[in-house]
């Protein structure tokens, strides 16, 4: 990677952001380059280690066949897709990051989403119809729910692999083991970076750069720092190299913070999942089952409303809570009604597990747990539940609690019928909602709200999306949305440049 100036843009990251901006940039004829921090057997970010599912308008099953077109009409038949209106992702959003979300942003996501993925489609990615994470069978029929109804062929693992094959099949060179550590920046523009390889330090020359090499979650120092008080102790999901690079070289020329700094995406994980994520295993951590059933603490209590909403509006905050118990972990607990709506997750062999044919006894095995308590908690609960609303896990069923505290709004099933079991899980963060400020285009602002030449941002290293909360699905169809259109920005920015 000799230093020059005739590259046109060079992408620091090579998961979905930064594959998809590689890939606009070259469309538009620039020459690009993609560094990769970690080695190639672990390259990818935190996009490898995801379930693949991208949130995207779509109006109805023709807009899903498009993206799907090996969509049966058998398949169509027996499944309810629904519809995913521009409006209905403007409120989710609104909703659940409190109205927080850079308006603008979120125009740019919600009326690319769809052109975005038709355009990954022609670039050599497959979907499928997200079938065992987003509808269940009942009677014979798929509902889909939450707005996500689609998946990448493959799950994350397949995405990074379509994008780096597109990548390389269109003469894009991805550069393993090698860490941008510096900008190469005169006081005005952005000129290039300076990479550290096993070899050596050197600096790369390049018209314009895309910083898209992930959040800082996986910056325990940073995380403690920012997040507060007991986020060291929490598990990372993804990758052990998003580190923070790309917001701290940018930040150190200038650019302008913006976002939740003090928030982020984290779930519940198994508890003995280690520090950080195994590509063995991807997402199978996780558990996101708990609408079906309750969650209890050490002290045997519930301290959520497992119910409140899908789990696509839920699962990215509760892990914050299930942090703050004592001991930074809970017990998600089901009975026989409802295993068989589990997740598969719940079936894989890393698993923190036990099970009981009575209630006594699954509490002499909930490891941490005051028995006595849980066991009046389950009691209560039960007595709790309305009777009257049938149990529907497709839709938001009403069938809630009544005179308990916390209440269970949705799925509320009296925890009665053998064999039971319970999933230990603590909190497992995924990516950080604090980055850089971008405009539309995916310019890097400076402090003072100006535009740094040169300079570019995607994927999760940019603030102003997500506040306290996160749409599933929407972390990857963000990366690639503002990854597509960082790539055409820094594209035309170079080619603009070397025409002069």
């Amino acid at each position: 990677m000799p230093g020059r100036m005739g590259l046109d843009v060079l992408v620091v990251g090579a998961g979905n952001a930064a594959l998809c901006a590689a890939l606009a940039a070259r469309g538009l004829g620039a020459s690009v380059e993609v560094l990769e921090c970690a080695p190639k057997s672990q390259a990818g970010g935190n996009t490898t280690f995801t379930g693949g599912a991208m949130r995207v308008v779509y109006s109805g099953v023709e807009d899903l066949v498009k993206l799907m077109p090996g969509l049966t009409e058998q398949e169509r038949g027996a499944a309810e897709f629904g519809t995913y209106r521009s409006e209905d992702f403007f409120e989710d959003m609104a909703r659940v990051t409190e109205s927080r979300a850079d308006p603008d942003l979120v125009e740019v996501l919600v009326d690319d989403s769809l052109p975005t993925l038709l355009w990954m489609q022609q670039n050599g990615v497959k979907f499928q119809p997200s079938y065992g994470r987003q509808a269940f069978n009942v009677e014979g029929k798929f509902r889909f729910w939450g707005g996500l109804a689609v998946e990448v062929n493959g799950g994350g693992p397949g995405l990074f692999y379509q994008l780096a094959r597109a990548a390389t099949s269109v003469g894009i060179p991805i550069h393993y083991e090698s860490r941008a550590v510096d900008l190469l920046f005169d006081g005005h523009a952005v000129h290039g970076v300076r990479v550290r390889t096993p070899s050596n330090v050197h600096d790369l020359e390049a018209r314009a750069v895309v910083l898209a090499c992930g959040g800082f979650e996986a910056n325990l120092e940073w995380r403690t720092r920012y997040l507060g008080p007991g986020w060291d102790l929490a598990k990372v999901r993804g990758t052990p190299f998003n580190l923070g690079d790309g917001i701290r070289m940018a930040l150190e020329i200038g650019a302008s913070p913006a976002g939740h700094w003090s928030g982020c995406h984290a779930v519940a994980w198994d508890m003995n999942a280690p520090e950080f994520g195994d590509l063995k295993v991807g997402d199978g951590f996780q558990k996101h089952s708990y609408p079906l059933g309750i969650m209890v603490n050490a002290k045997g209590r519930r301290f959520v409303d497992e119910g409140a909403d899908y789990r696509n509006f839920t699962y990215a905050k509760y892990g914050r809570r299930i942090l703050e118990q004592p001991g930074q972990f809970a017990w998600q607990v089901f009975d026989g009604r409802v295993s068989q709506f589990l997740r598969s997750e719940y079936r894989i062999r890393e698993v923190t597990r036990v099970r009981a044919d009575t209630l006594e006894d699954l509490a002499a095995r909930l490891e941490g747990v005051d028995r006595e308590s849980f066991m009046r908690t389950v009691a209560a609960f039960n007595s709790a539940v309305t009777q009257d609303v049938p149990f529907d896990p497709n839709v938001k069923d009403g069938r809630r609690t009544i005179g308990i505290d916390p209440p269970k709004s949705n799925w509320s099933n009296p925890i009665d019928r053998p064999p039971f079991e319970a999933y230990m899980v603590t909190c497992g963060i995924t990516f950080t909602f604090g980055g850089l400020r971008i405009d539309p285009t995916t310019s890097v602002l400076d402090t003072y709200g100006s535009r740094i030449p040169g300079l570019y941002a995607a994927g999760e290293l940019v603030g102003g999306l997500f506040y306290f909360n996160y749409p599933g699905g929407t972390g990857l169809t963000s990366g690639a949305v503002f990854g597509r259109r960082a790539g055409t920005s820094a594209a035309r920015h170079a080619l603009e440049s070397a025409s002069r």
